[in-house]
């Protein structure tokens, strides 16, 4: 007798395998948990958080004059500062492919207006930020920066990634006028205040409060695109509010609807420079701390920035960042691209911290951010549209999410304890990363020798040169 088997049942199909785009492809989107739609939402809103900058950039630069009394065309410093912020911003998501957007950066472009213009020509100050970018150019490249990179101890670059946090948010109060600077004059010891007088008044301040309770609720309820979301819903109210009671104190942007929306871009300022002028109109040792300034300042600012938002974007192992190298180069290479458009030194920017916040895990958001700069070069007008009372809040709210880094802190540790204090301290009281970094640094070499730990050559040597930095002016005056 013969036994039939039964007949096998039929496979099951195969799911369908699905599909990657050359653009997620080439990003990694997927790998790092993100989609195309997030990236690009994390972009926009970069750009809107940093999007100021098109504006003030020109106001400090335009507002120096050289040592022949030549000042610089408002319309070539827009234009130059949209370009140099678009080409290095592409140029961070082609080759680094970090959500980390470049522009002029704040307060370095302070040195170059009102500390070296005045003793050189423009051509020669640009030519100084260019061998800046050249010098640090030639770190990255030999390596030498990214092990003074991973030579600081995690505590440390948590301390930093905290200290910024604190930074972006006091930026975000004072730019939206919820805290203001004691006048000079006024009899007291108290530095800062609540609005201008103490107490809260005034449309902008309430556009910020709007904006800063709407942003709060929507990223604690994990709404999607909640920072992108309450810049605008903060936009159209103060264009509205504007539009109907003309509003006073809005500071560099006055929410309006323009009335022209393309501008012709003026590329006056591009490639005029002269490298090495400056030795000669302001002599050798002064050009020489100017170059140091530059580079110090320029390096460890950045160095900051990446590794905190990088870890923020979790794109850190072991408090390393992968493809660091190529990422300091890139970086190197806007201070260059800075003084060759005429628009000071670009660097990394706090405000990628927004876009991050938004979602945003690869290059493709830098490309999105470096696009809408390039837009910006014919609708600058659009760029006042959105006042900082708007784009305020959300430096507040990521600066609260970067504070979350404190548990990461070994507080039992004696070694860190004071370092990691100076370091969150120092930066956002005196408005500096760089000074955050060597504050922290010193006293950490300090407590290690003083405890018979001997910390290495390398973080002993930056110890010294930060305190080269911090004693630069005493230094050149006895030189001098």
């Amino acid at each position: 007798m013969t036994q039939t088997r039964p007949e096998a049942p039929p496979e099951a199909p195969l799911p369908p395998v699905p599909r990657i785009s050359a653009v997620d492809r080439f990003f990694a989107v997927r790998r790092r948990g993100s989609t195309v739609g997030r990236e690009v939402r994390g972009g926009v809103t970069t750009f809107v958080a940093m999007a100021y900058i098109v504006l003030l950039n020109p106001l400090i630069l335009g507002a120096s004059a050289d040592i022949t009394g030549a000042r610089l065309s408002t319309a070539a410093i827009t234009t130059a500062t949209a370009l140099a912020a678009a080409v290095m911003t592409v140029l961070m998501g082609v080759v680094g492919n970090v959500p980390l957007a470049l522009a002029a950066g704040l307060g370095i472009n302070g040195i170059v207006a009102f500390q070296m213009a005045p003793t050189m020509t423009w051509a020669q100050a640009f030519g100084l930020v260019v061998l800046e970018g050249v010098c640090i150019v030639l770190m990255a490249v030999s390596g030498v920066r990214e092990r003074i990179m991973n030579a600081i101890p995690m505590a440390l670059k948590t301390a930093i990634t905290v200290g910024i946090g604190l930074y972006i948010a006091l930026v975000g109060l004072v730019s939206a006028g919820f805290v203001t600077r004691m006048p000079d004059a006024a009899n007291t010891t108290v530095p800062m205040r609540l609005g201008m007088d103490g107490h809260l008044s005034g449309w902008p301040v309430v556009v910020f409060c709007v904006g800063l309770l709407l942003m709060t609720v929507l990223t604690a309820r994990k709404v999607p695109g909640a920072v992108l979301i309450s810049i605008g819903v903060a936009t159209v109210l103060a264009i509205v509010v504007n539009a109907l009671f003309e509003v006073p104190g809005w500071g560099l942007v006055e929410p309006t609807v323009p009335d022209n929306l393309v501008a012709a871009p003026d590329f006056a300022l591009f490639g005029d420079v002269d490298l090495f002028g400056g030795f000669v109109s302001a002599g050798p040792i002064a050009a020489t701390v100017f170059l140091f300034t530059l580079v110090l300042s320029g390096f460890f600012d950045a160095m900051g920035t990446i590794t905190s938002v990088s870890d923020e974007a979790g794109l850190s192992r072991n408090g390393k960042v992968p493809g660091m190298g190529r990422i300091l180069v890139v970086d190197g290479a806007g201070a260059v691209m800075g003084g060759v458009s005429g628009s000071s030194p670009n660097t990394v920017f706090l405000e990628s911290a927004a876009g991050v916040g938004e979602g945003a895990r690869t290059g493709l958001a830098s490309v999105v951010t470096g696009a809408l700069f390039a837009a910006t070069l014919l609708f600058t007008p659009l760029a006042a549209v959105v006042p900082a009372q708007a784009a305020a809040p959300a430096l507040v709210v990521i600066g609260g999410m970067m504070m979350a880094q404190c548990r990461k802190i070994p507080w039992q540790d004696t070694d860190f304890v004071i370092p990691v204090f100076l370091t969150i301290a120092v930066i956002p009281f005196t408005y500096s990363i760089t000074n955050g970094i060597g504050a922290g640094l010193i006293s950490y070499v300090l407590i290690r020798i003083c405890k018979g730990s001997w910390p290495g050559w390398l973080l002993t040597s930056l110890a010294a040169v930060f305190a080269v930095y911090f004693g630069v002016t005493g230094i050149e005056h006895l030189l001098t």
